[in-house]
């Protein structure tokens, strides 16, 4: 049981709300890349981002592992977006520590969605059993470059109006 939930239901509900964070986040960055402001979009990316990071840490591990290292990064750059976003409210420095802490906030889900498809997929888990193999990092490989393209498409376009 996690949280009063059987592991099953926990990890259902963690993988809906990764989801959500995922594709709110997809809306956002590509809304940013047209100069485009979506405060809705952006609360629930940034809310159901804060929400899968700090859930992970409730699946039941005997060590501290990768797992867990990426959720404290995380934690950290979505602490820094939410006050650069809230606080500093995107004036001066604060909108490119936004846009680049929101976009690492988005590739940390989307790196661990690409981890979990090559572990839970039979046919991604075929080409690539360890984790370590050419497929796999090909695929970290080209999500990463998508990833610092669009933000930093994002970083020279977003200049939102108060």
């Amino acid at each position: 049981m996690i949280l009063g939930l059987s592991v099953g239901a926990y990890t259902t509900l963690h993988v809906i709300i990764s989801i959500v964070a995922i594709l709110s986040g997809l809306v956002v960055l590509l809304a940013m890349d047209g100069n485009r402001r979506l405060p809705a979009v952006t609360a629930l990316f940034l809310f159901t981002t804060v929400l899968t990071s700090v859930g992970g840490f409730f699946f039941h591990s005997k060590m501290v592992g990768p797992p867990h290292i990426v959720g404290v990064i995380s934690l950290v750059d979505l602490a820094i977006a939410l006050a650069a976003l809230y606080l500093g409210k995107l004036a001066g420095v604060w909108r490119p520590v936004y846009v680049i802490t929101a976009t690492i906030a988005l590739y940390l889900n989307v790196f661990v969605l690409v981890v979990q498809a090559f572990a839970k997929v039979p046919t991604l888990n075929a080409l690539a059993p360890k984790g370590t193999e050419p497929p796999f990092v090909a695929a970290q490989g080209a999500t990463l470059v998508v990833f610092v393209i669009l933000g930093y498409l994002a970083v020279r376009k977003y200049r939102p109006t108060a």
